[in-house]
């Protein structure tokens, strides 16, 4: 009977190791929602070592490529002790923002992994004090996407100020957001515009003031 009840308390133990999870790993474009189909997923499983080196050891887990729907569903018993790092493969064009390049994922966490991206896109911008009042002028702006926050201010654009990239430069496709404040003659004036850039193209944005 002891026996019974330890070969009991070991299988009990076993199980509870390894569990049957089913994640659910999706890649879209973050602009036009569409799915990325066939991209390569790959799964590492990370463990502790426990032969008095410190450090950890990490073995392939598992790999697939998602369906046309984006998604990839992978169903496997995974160990509760380790963790479990997702990686995704190459996309078929250069992106210009990812979310997240890997995901470190373990049992009991949220089984829904969302991977988000945007292809590149090619800007030129063009800034010019087109009603210059004198050097006190004072101009500063900023931008985003819809998908990002506000970046920094500017430094101070003083006087009859002109800009030009002088090349094009890579950022990520969809609505680039230009918010621009202007401070002339004691009055301050806020200004605000959008672009939209298709993949691959390439823009100029004038932003006068």
């Amino acid at each position: 009977m002891p026996h019974k009840a330890l070969y009991i308390l070991l299988a009990l133990l076993l199980f509870s190791c390894n569990k049957k999870e089913t994640l659910k790993i999706s890649v879209k474009n973050i602009v036009t929602g569409e799915p990325v189909a066939g991209n390569h997923i790959s799964i590492v499983e990370i463990f502790n070592v426990s032969d008095g080196v410190s450090g950890s050891k990490t073995k392939d887990f598992y790999s697939g490529q998602t369906n046309s729907e984006g998604v990839l569903y992978v169903t496997e018993k995974f160990n509760k002790n380790r963790r479990y790092e997702v990686f995704l493969g190459k996309f078929p064009e250069k992106h210009c923002y990812l979310n997240k390049m890997g995901y470190t994922w373990s049992v009991g966490e949220n089984t829904e992994i969302n991977f988000e991206y945007a292809p590149c896109a090619y800007l030129k911008l063009i800034i010019e004090n087109v009603n210059c009042g004198g050097e006190d002028d004072k101009m500063n702006f900023r931008s985003k996407s819809p998908y990002t926050e506000w970046g920094g201010w500017s430094t101070d654009r003083l006087g009859c100020y002109f800009y030009q990239s002088p090349n094009f430069f890579e950022t990520s496709m969809g609505y680039k957001i230009y918010e621009w404040k202007v401070e002339r003659n004691g009055v301050l004036t806020f200004h605000k515009d959008s672009i939209y850039l298709a993949p691959g193209n390439e823009y100029v944005f004038e932003l006068s003031y």
